[in-house]
């Protein structure tokens, strides 16, 4: 690491044929890829915050708890449908830098609309490990598996989960920012068979590339539980036929 600058020092020396003169050669390098240094990054950055929330498994809950994070920059949401009881959301979101204690103030909110919440800023297991590992298998009739991809901006997630406003239920929910030019959601939705039209509408004219996953392997082997038939819907939304 490092030797390139010099070896463009000394070129340039050569071909210019430079004297009486003073260079210096900038040496930086880490001998690692841009894979590691996002994880490098994601450990460095002190100002992100995460906290487990506990939300009523009914429509509108999802979007309630988004509304009282935002504007804060949401960098990491994931959930995954257990059961009709309570939802559980593992959230990350970096406060407002120039608002004094902005942090306690959001999960004074939370707790004041009736969302329990953890906060696990600096709990190691929870952000080395169970951050990958939120949600795992469940028995979620009638779910459909998504991929979104959109424009990585201010804003933006929200602007999806606004378009996202269906009246089907939202089993599966997974977002991280990772600096990239392009936000990567991956969605879950209950929708019957009947209903698959009107999904297919839904879906072309939301504006977002998408594709199908539910026929991919790893989401029937770590995501799904099938060992129960789709016999039943949880259906929080009326007849979309």
């Amino acid at each position: 690491a490092g030797a390139l600058g010099v070896a463009g020092m000394k070129k340039y020396i050569e071909q210019n044929d430079v004297n009486g003169q003073t260079f210096v050669a900038i040496t930086s390098g880490a001998n690692m890829d841009f894979n590691r240094l996002r994880f490098v990054s994601e450990r460095a950055d002190d100002s992100e915050k995460t906290v487990a929330v506990n939300i009523p498994e009914n429509p509108g809950s999802f979007r309630k708890l988004y509304s009282l994070v935002w504007p804060r920059n949401v960098t990491e949401f994931s959930y995954r449908y257990e059961s009709e009881g309570d939802a559980h959301i593992l959230l990350s979101f970096q406060p407002i830098l120039n608002v004094e204690n902005d942090f306690e103030e959001v999960m004074k909110q939370l707790k004041e609309n009736d969302f329990d919440c953890l906060d696990l800023t600096h709990n190691e297991l929870a952000k080395v490990h169970v951050r990958h590992l939120a949600g795992g298998r469940s028995v979620v009739p009638h779910e459909r598996l998504f991929r979104f991809d959109f424009p990585e901006s201010p804003g933006a997630l929200q602007r999806f989960l606004t378009s996202l406003d269906i009246t089907w239920n939202v089993s599966l929910f997974h977002y991280r920012n990772h600096g990239d030019d392009f936000g990567r959601v991956l969605v879950g939705v209950q929708v019957p068979e009947k209903c698959d039209r009107r999904l297919r509408n839904f879906l072309e004219t939301l504006g977002y590339s998408y594709r199908e996953e539910t026929n991919n392997p790893a989401y029937k082997t770590f995501l799904r539980n099938t060992k129960r038939k789709d016999n039943c819907i949880h259906d929080h939304g009326e007849n979309l036929d």
